[in-house]
């Protein structure tokens, strides 16, 4: 058996491990040049949209003499749970830096999770070919980072492949292979699931590291956690496409085609093991990812409910951290719960149900899970709608962070700014290399999901960036705010906010669902409610229509016949008339 190499890059967002990753592609002649494009990993449609890695990607590399297993991985902090799921399958991680942009707050989240499972780090700076590149001030920070000598770094670029080469035998060198960890000998088989996805033909694609023992195509295996046995269809390695293999032995990151087509019976995070074997220790290491934000959706046509639920099971195949559970609301009729690691989360599964399984969605507004007390019971509230009435109310708590910002110090002012708005506290700063700010602050999870990032970007000029973790929960005064179209509460736009805050922000969310809506026959009153007191309105004017253009000649009394009938009409629509929100509407107000 060839020497094995099992390896991640890891980094923070828009760092080049796409365009590193195609450049091993390249070196190795894994892609053949007629079929090699930019970012070849990144096989959804979406990544290559957005320009950023959503889903991590193995693939399997053989060059002189020896094997390599590399998982390409997301930098997004939305996505940081597909970093870990990855580290829990290899031995040594590459950490690159942009050379523009220097150590960013996502590569120290990154580097964290590396040093935790303790693999072999290898740091590298990347795109040293452009103009502003700042290598060596790069170097600084990384050896501060790391505690090392800048001689142990290695430059290189993604774009022209430069020093893509000397990375690669540093790799060889520096990275154990598996077979010191994992001897074949004759252990019984233990594999871990890190990923899945579900193929209409052969079912449950689970994503492999074989930590112990060897499994063949053909074999039965038992998944741990759900007891189900399957006789495996096919065994086989990601060159980049699956291609199968007789067999998977100790130290290999491959894939099972289970032939078992229900999701919940295959789960990321458990253990492979032979069927006929029962005294086995399952494989530890993999921490299930928490979800941050919880949002109902429900669809249009409530026919295709069934469709949901199973689009929903086939997307938690391949994407661990979705986790949903029914619901049903008077407003909006049968849908579910889910939770989400943060907004772009939310937004990359939205867009994939509709693009991938033709659904058109109704999202509500995001929340948090709140701890309440009420009528003397503890209960968690995933909802603002979902929320006990105020009399009833003891307490709330609610989940807080830490959130750590690197940033130019130019831009502290208005980070404190920004900070202090958003209800938080300034617990340390730090000075780092190359002169910038390390800032750690706690603040309320809910203040941070929905724009933090964006407000970042734009006070910062771009320039900052953040990551955060979860701290635990605190009591906070907070209200239900409820929105009312035509006098009827919109559900999907209620939310908690700081009751100091409540007025301010019931007149902003008024304002923005004025400009949004579409003019009807009558009036519509736009109100936010707390507490049943109405502390903001707005109105839309009616739709303006020519009743009289037909007419020629004759005096004005026909016209003002015209106008009165009008106008009893409009009075008629709005005692009666309902306003149809259109599911992008919510869309624009989650994005306020």
């Amino acid at each position: 058996m060839q020497e094995i190499r099992n390896f991640v890059i890891i980094a923070h967002i828009d760092h080049g491990k796409s365009t590193l990753a195609d450049r091993f592609l390249e070196l190795t002649g894994t892609v053949e040049k007629r079929k090699m494009h930019e970012q070849f990993l990144d096989a959804n449609p979406l990544e290559r949209e957005k320009g950023i890695t959503i889903k991590m990607a193995p693939v399997r590399m053989e060059w002189q003499g020896h094997v390599f297993n590399l998982i390409d991985t997301p930098g997004h902090v939305d996505f940081s749970y597909e970093v870990s799921r990855a580290l829990a399958a290899v031995e040594g991680a590459i950490l690159l830096v942009d050379a523009t942009q220097g150590v960013q707050a996502q590569t120290v989240a990154n580097l964290n999770l590396a040093l935790k499972e303790r693999i072999i780090i290898i740091p590298a700076v990347n795109k040293i070919d452009l103009p502003l590149a700042e290598v060596e001030k790069t170097e600084e920070e990384i050896a501060t980072l790391l505690s090392i000598d800048s001689s142990g770094i290695l430059k290189v670029s993604g774009k022209t492949g430069a020093g893509v080469e000397d990375l690669l035998r540093a790799v060889i060198e520096k990275v154990p292979s598996p077979s010191a960890k994992f001897p074949a000998g004759d252990s019984p088989l233990r594999a871990l699931i890190f990923d899945s996805l579900f193929d209409p033909y052969q079912g449950i694609i689970a994503y492999v590291r074989i930590a112990d023992g060897e499994v063949r195509k053909g074999e039965r295996v038992r998944f741990m956690t759900s007891g189900e046995n399957a006789e495996l269809l096919e065994v086989g390695v990601f060159s980049p496409d699956r291609t199968s293999k007789e067999s998977l032995e100790a130290g290999e990151i491959g894939y099972l085609a289970t032939g078992i087509k229900e999701p919940e019976k295959v789960r990321v995070g458990d253990t492979v093991i032979a069927d006929n074997i029962s005294d086995v220790e399952p494989l530890t290491g993999y921490r299930e990812p928490e979800p941050m934000v919880f949002a109902s959706l429900f669809p249009e046509n409530q026919d295709e409910h069934d469709l949901l639920r199973e689009s929903l099971k086939k997307l938690k195949l391949n994407d661990a951290a979705l986790v949903f559970e029914p619901e049903e609301s008077s407003a909006l009729g049968r849908g579910f719960r889910a939770g989400f690691l943060g907004m772009l989360h939310m937004e990359i599964v939205s867009e994939r149900l509709r693009r991938e399984y033709g659904l058109m969605l109704t999202f509500t507004n995001p929340s948090v899970a709140f701890r309440v007390k009420a009528a003397g019971e503890k209960i968690v509230v995933y909802a603002a709608t979902k929320m006990p009435e105020s009399h009833e109310l003891e307490s709330i708590e609610e989940p807080w962070v830490e959130v750590e910002i690197i940033t130019p110090p130019t831009y502290f002012g208005a980070l404190t700014a920004l900070i202090n708005d958003r209800g938080g506290t300034i617990v340390s700063t730090k000075t780092l290399a190359g002169d910038r700010l390390l800032v750690r602050f706690e603040a309320p999870l809910r203040e941070i999901i929905i724009d933090f990032y964006d407000k970042l970007k734009s006070i910062s000029h771009g320039f900052a960036s953040l990551s955060y973790e979860m701290l635990g929960f605190r009591e906070a005064d907070l209200v239900r705010l409820d929105i009312l179209v035509a006098g009827e509460k919109v559900a999907p736009l209620a939310e908690m906010v700081p009751r100091e805050k409540a007025y301010f922000i019931g007149r902003q969310r008024a304002e923005k669902l004025k400009e949004l809506l579409a003019k009807e026959l009558f009036a519509i009153a736009i109100q936010a409610e707390v507490e049943g007191k109405i502390i903001a309105r707005e109105t839309l004017s009616a739709l303006k229509k020519d009743v009289t253009g037909y007419l020629y000649g004759g005096d004005r009394t026909r016209k003002m016949k015209l106008w009165k009938k009008q106008k009893r009409g409009k009075k008629k629509l709005k005692e009666t008339g309902k306003v149809k929100i259109p599911p992008e509407i919510y869309l624009k107000m989650l994005k306020k």
